[in-house]
């Protein structure tokens, strides 16, 4: 060995690939293999006094939305109440001693009428009128204490029939009345809540009298009753539910007219034109209408101003009040009015009610009629000459 020579530096030992992550000049070091003893953070401090405030708004905000719930819930819709519950209100007409027999009723399940008991005092006939013009008699089954009377539907009819609530409702609920206007039209108006009603003398008239009160369902929550309109109130449902119970408890029957002579109502009659509006329709529909108004009010005497000089002649005062003197004649249209030569024809059909125990009556109490009336002009008036019946009387029933 030579010892002047100098040794040469030796080569990189070679490391497997793989083995080793080569360092680069971000990371001067291997990575650390993490402490498995090392405990995870905690995690942020609760602060109740951020949480509580958001728990009273969502609080508040859901009372709040409850209230818009429960307040939406107690209001109504007028027009819908009388889709809903139109069909089941009909028009009562009675022929009785005192003659005030007109009102308002509802039909309910098995042909049971509730109604004001003023309508029907001392009854002699008494029938019911829908909106659709359908006329049915009605047996009076007796009336309560505060003023509602109950009746039996003869026959059957297709409309709905209305349901009595199951529970009085809450105070603050608004209340509608669907009832009869003196024209016989169907009318709706609000109540108010029971809280807050309004005047009922600010909603009725008489013929509104045994009229529903109705919640936002159409549901019966109270009946109206009253001798007048100033005296009116309204029975709660709790009331008509026992009236039209089994054994109906409460009620006392009604006892039926003795008087000679029966009155219905008084209005004056005024028939539906179904014709051509012409001149000559006008005039007929005016007399027709003063001689079934004039035969209602029993004037025997004006009624002869009505007549021909031959019928005149030939029917008698006496005869016309042994006749008409239980009558009262209703729902009259005019179907036909044709002329020929001096003499007009006009053919009505009309509904009458009347004792059963009245001349011809043959027991029953309400027909309709479909007669042709001929008329003729004497010194420039249209007069009734004559009456035909086009067929024969129909039981209204």
């Amino acid at each position: 060995m030579d010892s002047g020579r100098r040794e040469l530096p030796k080569p990189p030992r070679r490391v497997p690939a793989g083995v080793l992550t080569p360092l680069t000049s971000i990371e001067s070091s291997p990575p650390r293999r993490p402490d498995v003893t090392t405990q995870p953070p905690l995690p942020p401090k609760f602060r109740p006094r951020f949480v509580v405030p958001l728990i009273v708004f969502v609080l508040v905000l859901g009372a709040g939305a409850g209230w818009l719930i429960r307040e939406d819930s107690l209001t109504l819709d007028t027009a819908e109440v009388l889709r809903k519950s139109g069909p089941s209100v009909v028009k009562i007409l009675a022929t009785t001693c005192e003659g005030t027999g007109i009102a308002s009723g509802v039909l309910l399940d098995d042909g049971l009428v509730l109604t004001a008991s003023s309508s029907i005092k001392q009854p002699m006939s008494v029938a019911l009128v829908t909106s659709t013009g359908d006329v049915r008699r009605a047996n009076v089954l007796g009336s309560s204490t505060d003023g509602v009377a109950v009746l039996r539907m003869i026959g059957q009819l297709p409309n709905p029939t209305a349901q009595l609530a199951s529970k009085e409702p809450p105070r603050g609920a608004d209340r509608a009345v669907v009832a009869y206007i003196a024209n016989g039209l169907l009318s709706v108006l609000p109540l108010g809540p029971a809280k807050n009603p309004r005047p009922l003398t600010s909603v009725l008239n008489s013929t509104k009298l045994g009229a529903p009160a109705l919640d936002r369902s159409g549901r019966v929550v109270g009946l109206i009753t009253g001798d007048t309109v100033p005296k009116a109130t309204i029975v709660p449902v709790a009331k008509l539910r026992q009236y039209v119970g089994t054994g109906q408890p409460g009620i006392t029957p009604e006892p039926g007219g003795t008087c000679v002579r029966s009155r219905g109502p008084q209005a004056a009659i005024v028939p539906e034109l179904t014709v051509a509006n012409t001149p000559l329709a006008g005039e007929v529909q005016t007399l027709i209408g003063k001689y079934m108004t004039t035969t209602n009010r029993h004037d025997f005497v004006g009624l002869r101003a009505l007549y021909s000089a031959r019928l005149a002649k030939s029917l008698t005062e006496d005869e016309d009040r042994e006749h008409h003197q239980t009558s009262f004649l209703f729902g009259p249209r005019i179907i036909e009015v044709t002329q020929v030569g001096e003499t007009v024809n006009a053919r009505v059909n009309y509904s009458v009610l009347f004792s059963p125990n009245s001349v011809g009556a043959l027991g029953q109490s309400c027909n309709r009629l479909d007669n042709r009336y001929q008329l003729v002009r004497e010194k420039g008036r249209l007069l009734v000459d004559r009456a035909v019946a086009v067929r024969d009387p129909q039981p209204c029933d």
